[in-house]
């Protein structure tokens, strides 16, 4: 007889609990990402960088010939992917995000796709209905090549927190 598996947040996020230390979760979600969204981001962020947002300028003065992505959109996307699978209705705060790196250049037309590997967790020190996961996102591209990582530490609800969702 197996044992039961635990049940994730009606949301559908993982409970402290529920994070295995050394697994890698492929999310399912996928994006392409377009010229709109990187208009869009650096936009509403106030962002001028012609290397983002200005096709001549990328044409003409750039090794690459063509806009980049906005990077923190990119990192924006990878986290986004992953909640669905992982935080979401669990999480209380982001502690933080470290090492985050962007060693292959991310376009226009490309699809993004992610995985999440839980590099470590402990237990609340001042909050015992609370813990800290500490996860690796990881972004690629449609070819897997690597576009983005970033390690990232979650404050996490403990499955029988008594913390409203």
């Amino acid at each position: 007889m197996s044992e039961a598996q635990p049940q994730p947040h009606p949301r559908g996020g993982l409970y402290f609990e529920d994070f295995v230390v050394g697994t890698v979760i492929r999310h399912r979600l996928t994006r392409t990402v377009t010229q709109m969204d990187n208009m869009l981001f650096s936009n509403m962020t106030l962002n001028p960088q012609p290397l983002h947002i200005d096709a001549h300028f990328c044409a003409t003065e750039t090794e690459w010939g063509r806009p980049l992505m906005n990077s923190f959109f990119t990192l924006g996307l990878m986290v986004g992917i992953s909640v669905n699978d992982t935080t979401v209705g669990t999480t209380i705060a982001n502690l933080g995000m470290t090492d985050v790196k962007f060693p292959t250049p991310l376009f226009e037309g490309d699809t993004v796709h992610v995985t999440t590997e839980v590099a470590s967790k402990r237990e609340s020190r001042s909050r015992p209905d609370a813990g800290i996961v500490t996860l690796i996102h990881r972004a690629y591209k449609q070819d897997d090549a690597l576009v983005a990582e970033c390690v990232r530490q979650a404050f996490m609800r403990k499955r029988n927190s008594t913390m409203k969702a």
